[in-house]
């Protein structure tokens, strides 16, 4: 038997954002494996980039690849957030200005360092040494920081990108709002009209600074994409205020039952989509004729970003509110998980590229035997003395 949290009924009244609220940890779990096989799919349909891609893909391969990394990059680092952000509040309120920003670099600033400035250029080294042709530090000194930025390459952009958000919260607090402020009251979660409104606005905001910034386009220092800051900047203040309206307690059944099929609806529509109109998001800067293809699909991924985040939260707090051994080991070492798979995902195809099967087939064999070395290797890890205070 799990344990089961308290307060998982539709609106309970005497919800405590600030306690453990397992049906978060749990989806934080769901989230780290869904972006351990969004990035085995991208290996092996080159739907994305990576340090390494297979390159095997046939249309169908192709077609699969898109729909399965577009559904996901719609959504699921949005959510990283919004849930990441829901616990900034507390931790503000309880450890002050100064420890809040120490723990934040201690937690977020040491692996970001460490990964950006020692793991990731060896991974990258040890994969290109041969096409090189010079020493380590030769190439770390002249060549690593011009074409790899500065920090935050790979998956820790977005470790980075929660670090700068937290900091800008900090200086908020101090220069915007001094004054400590009101205990946590309940309130209504918005309507659906509201939240349609919402997503509206989304899609338009992240349509506008598309056709500046193209899909998959970044801040080369600092690898920031900018394409998504709109739905990245407005889903961490929509988890600052579900702390404080306690939004996630008060979200009814019905509201949630709703998003989730509106957003599961949209998903299942994504590959007849982008059969019909070649792609679901521009790549370069929109000419004239593809304005309108950009702007419907920028509309498309802000109501799935809204549907999968409210649909999520709702199925999670009502059917897995609880956690077993199991649960609470993949809790511990989550975050651990997404630090790391990157060079295990890349080092394990590499060592499999020579295993001629179809690539969907090979997606799911790796997911099903790197999905869980992930996380053993994180609990390890984390057993190393003192990991455990920055993991």
């Amino acid at each position: 038997m799990g344990v089961r949290s308290q307060g998982t009924s539709p609106a309970p009244a005497t919800a405590k954002p600030a306690g453990r609220l397992l049906y978060v940890d749990n989806i934080r779990i769901f989230l780290t494996i869904l972006v351990i096989l969004h990035h085995l799919m991208v290996i092996y349909a080159g739907s994305g980039g990576w340090i390494y891609l297979e390159g095997r893909e046939d249309r169908f391969t192709r077609l699969i690849g898109s729909w399965f990394c577009g559904s996901n990059q719609a959504y699921f680092m949005g959510l990283f957030l919004l849930v990441s952000a829901y616990f900034v509040p507390g931790s503000y309120d309880r450890k002050g200005p100064g420890k809040f920003l120490v723990d934040r670099l201690v937690r977020l600033g040491i692996p970001l360092a460490f990964y950006s400035w020692v793991l990731r250029p060896l991974l990258i080294y040890l994969g290109l040494r041969d096409e090189l042709g010079v020493s380590f530090w030769a190439w770390y000194t002249h060549g690593y920081f011009r074409d790899y930025g500065l920090i935050g390459g790979g998956p820790l952009w977005f470790i980075e990108t929660l670090l700068i958000f937290s900091a800008l919260y900090v200086v908020w607090r101090l220069v915007v709002r001094p004054a400590a402020p009101a205990p946590a009251a309940e309130s209504r979660f918005p309507r659906s009209r509201t939240i349609a409104l919402f997503a509206l606005l989304l899609g338009l905001a992240s349509f506008l600074v598309r056709l500046q910034f193209p899909v998959n386009s970044r801040f080369a220092p600092l690898n920031l994409q900018l394409a998504n800051l709109p739905q990245y900047i407005a889903l961490f203040i929509l988890g600052l205020l579900a702390y404080r309206r306690r939004w996630l307690s008060t979200l009814s059944d019905a509201t949630g039952k709703l998003w989730l099929g509106i957003g599961l609806l949209l998903i299942a529509l994504n590959g007849p989509v982008q059969l019909l109109m070649g792609a679901a998001a521009p790549t370069a800067p929109a000419p004239a004729g593809e304005v309108l293809m950009s702007l419907v699909a920028a509309e498309w991924e802000a109501f799935v970003c809204v549907g999968m985040c409210i649909g999520l939260v709702y199925f999670f707090r009502r059917h897995l509110d609880r956690q077993g051994p199991l649960a609470r080991e993949l809790s511990r070492t989550a975050y651990t998980a997404y630090l790391i798979h990157e060079p295990v995902v890349t080092f394990a195809a590499l060592f499999a590229a020579g295993v001629m099967i179809y690539p969907l087939l090979k997606f799911l064999l790796a997911g099903l035997v790197l999905v869980p070395v992930c996380f053993a290797l994180s609990s390890l890890i984390r057993r190393i003395p003192y990991a455990d205070r920055v993991l």
